[in-house]
């Protein structure tokens, strides 16, 4: 896990949804929510970038945001690549 700087929305209650986050000094945006659940630390995003699917943790009480790289099955393919822009990556 890395520790990232979060932008979101905040309408009701803080971190309702990712825009866009800090990430190995480049901001990358949230195209997609693709699912929302809570932990006990706090709310968890499961979010699709250009760079690929991230899993994105709030921790409320420290106010932190954690991002955990996808886990991929062997053999499914690389992880997100920061160093290189996919295809067609408006990143």
């Amino acid at each position: 896990m890395e520790e990232v700087v979060v932008r979101c929305y905040s309408g009701r209650t803080y971190a309702e949804r990712p825009l866009s986050f800090s990430w190995r000094g480049e901001e990358v945006a949230v195209e997609e929510v693709l699912a929302e659940w809570r932990e006990p630390a706090g709310p968890a995003f499961r979010v699709r970038t250009c760079r690929g699917d991230f899993t994105l943790s709030y921790q409320e009480k420290a106010d932190r945001w954690w991002l955990r790289l996808p886990s991929l099955p062997a053999g499914s393919g690389p992880e997100p690549d920061p160093a290189g822009d996919p295809p067609g990556c408006p990143c």
